[in-house]
């Protein structure tokens, strides 16, 4: 049973949405708010109403009905009282009030530095500032933690000052300290040292933020945890200012994996995959595919040698087991790949070559060859099961259609015109077929005139679709003389899959990824 022991607190909508280049709107929040409750995260940061209009919205839409959390408490972020201004009379403290947000967090000033040249105020006055917030928020019911910003580079200056900010908001009822390395300047074992020494010298709980500007915030974030803290804060992916925050989700899995600490509900955790990427997707930003845990290639494995060791026991070279993430293994196969790296691919792919060492071998030298000439089946997973199916087959293969001959024309008009035109002949279903097609460049002529002349053979086809088209230039000769390799993706509105064409002509790389979606799509279907 999940007790209040332990704090998974998340502020993607509030610290991580300020990273460069993200701006959710409303309907955004009350998605990513949805997601986070779903990985189990215990609070979850909504925004500073009062201060943001689109926050204000958020947590009055919220509280009218429309976010429904299942094991997140939502959180209304806002600052302590103004120097030399009664709290009562604080529009912004009020709005946090009015945010109806059982939860407030206060960000406060803990180093003497920021206080006098920052706040401008007297390091007194600020103490008042905390107490009077805290005093006046929990007065009108409201749990209360706060963020004491700049902690561990004010520590530095003024070992005092920061624990006498904290046992204020004690006094005043604060439930959380957090201690926040706002510049993200320190490193695991100065948060540890300064962790283990504040805990001795107050009694109130402490909590722990990190910024990433060292690449140590996840560290730093389980180092705190190490030296006694019982509150983490982090970010869906790392978002946020700068560097960004503690990545959350590797956060928890360093608590759950790493520490053994039962920090979710339970089966939550194997939602952070899924939510991690669909955080991404609502912020319009590219999934960081090389994330720890929940990254696509975070259990990838494209040397010969691991592979080998995996084909004995995954755990070998996996330091955990990927479906407990939501995640899964995934075998290379390149230059580097050697037989285990074929078996395992090839098992990965439905496909059984336990037994058939002579295509293993057949598929390694092949693939080798060909990625000496450019080919690369690391992201062309179709292409890759369609080379090993052609060995298991050998003389037996039937191939859908066979080529006799496309051409395709580009007509530039005087008025800027342009029209590209393509026309295949093609073998199908024992017939012989000639379509012509128009598209907008000669990729797209060709894929519309192929499918023209197999959907009479294969109806199916009707529902392919291009969805993504990727060109590579390769190193070795220079300009329009290089080789080229094309990757194309394919959906037929239920999967998609990656085909890769290699050629001097961009046209002829094209087409052989072309024909290898449209061979594979046929085989699927």
């Amino acid at each position: 049973m999940l007790t209040d022991d332990f704090h998974v607190f998340d502020t993607t909508l509030r610290d991580g949405a300020q990273r460069e280049g993200i701006s959710y709107s409303v309907a955004d929040k009350l998605a990513v708010a949805r997601l986070l409750d779903t990985v189990g995260v215990g609070f979850i940061e909504g925004g500073w109403p009062g201060a943001v209009p689109k926050d204000t919205e958020f947590f009055n839409r919220a509280a009218d009905g429309e976010l429904t959390l299942q094991h997140a408490t939502l959180v209304a972020f806002g600052a302590t009282r103004k120097a030399g201004v009664r709290v009562s009379d604080d529009a912004q403290v009020q709005a946090l009030l009015d945010s109806r947000a059982s939860v407030i967090t206060l960000v406060a000033k803990s180093d003497v530095w920021h206080v006098e040249r920052a706040l401008r105020t007297t390091l007194e006055e600020n103490l008042s500032m905390v107490a009077d917030t805290v005093g006046f928020l929990r007065a009108a019911g409201r749990r209360v933690f706060v963020d004491c910003e700049h902690f561990f580079d004010g520590y530095k200056h003024d070992r005092d000052y920061g624990i006498r900010v904290l046992d204020a908001a004690l006094e005043a009822g604060a439930d959380v300290g957090v201690l926040c390395d706002t510049n993200g300047g320190m490193l695991p074992m100065g948060i540890g040292a300064t962790v283990s020494e504040v805990m001795s010298r107050t009694g109130i709980r402490l909590g722990i933020h990190t910024q990433d500007d060292t690449g140590c915030a996840v560290a730093n974030t389980l180092a705190a945890v190490d030296a006694g803290v019982t509150h983490v804060q982090g970010t869906a992916n790392g978002y946020g200012e700068r560097a960004g925050n503690a990545n959350i989700f590797s956060v928890i899995g360093g608590l759950v994996f790493k520490m053994g600490l039962d920090v979710l509900p339970p089966g939550t955790i194997g939602e952070s995959v899924r939510v991690a990427h669909a955080v991404a997707e609502i912020a319009n930003l590219a999934p960081d595919t090389h994330a720890p845990y929940v990254g696509s290639s975070a259990f990838a494995h494209k040397a010969g040698l691991h592979a080998s060791a995996i084909k004995m026991g995954p755990e070998l070279y996996n330091h955990m087991e990927p479906a407990d993430v939501g995640n899964s293994q995934k075998i290379l196969i390149t230059e580097m790949a050697g037989r285990a790296s074929v078996e395992l691919k090839s098992t990965e792919l439905g496909l059984d070559v336990s037994d058939r060492p002579e295509v293993v071998g057949a598929v390694v030298e092949k693939v080798k060859d060909r990625e000496a000439s450019g080919w690369s089946y690391e992201a062309a997973d179709a292409s890759f099961e369609l080379l090993v199916r052609d060995e298991l087959d050998g003389d037996a293969v039937v191939l859908p259609f066979a080529l006799e001959s496309y051409r395709t024309i580009i007509d530039r008009r005087e008025d800027g015109l342009v029209i590209t035109e393509a026309t295949v002949k093609v073998h199908a279903d024992s017939r012989r077929v000639i379509c012509t097609a128009e598209g907008n460049g000669p990729v797209n002529a060709l894929d519309r005139a192929l499918r023209q002349a197999l959907e009479e053979a294969y109806p199916r086809l009707s529902v392919l679709e291009l969805t993504d088209y990727k060109v590579r230039i390769l190193p070795g000769r220079h300009g329009t003389d290089a080789t080229t390799r094309v990757l194309i993706e394919t959906s037929d509105k239920t999967r998609e899959w990656t085909t890769v064409g290699v050629h001097p002509n961009i046209i002829e790389a094209s087409w052989l990824a072309l024909a290898d979606a449209v061979r594979y799509g046929l085989l699927k279907s």
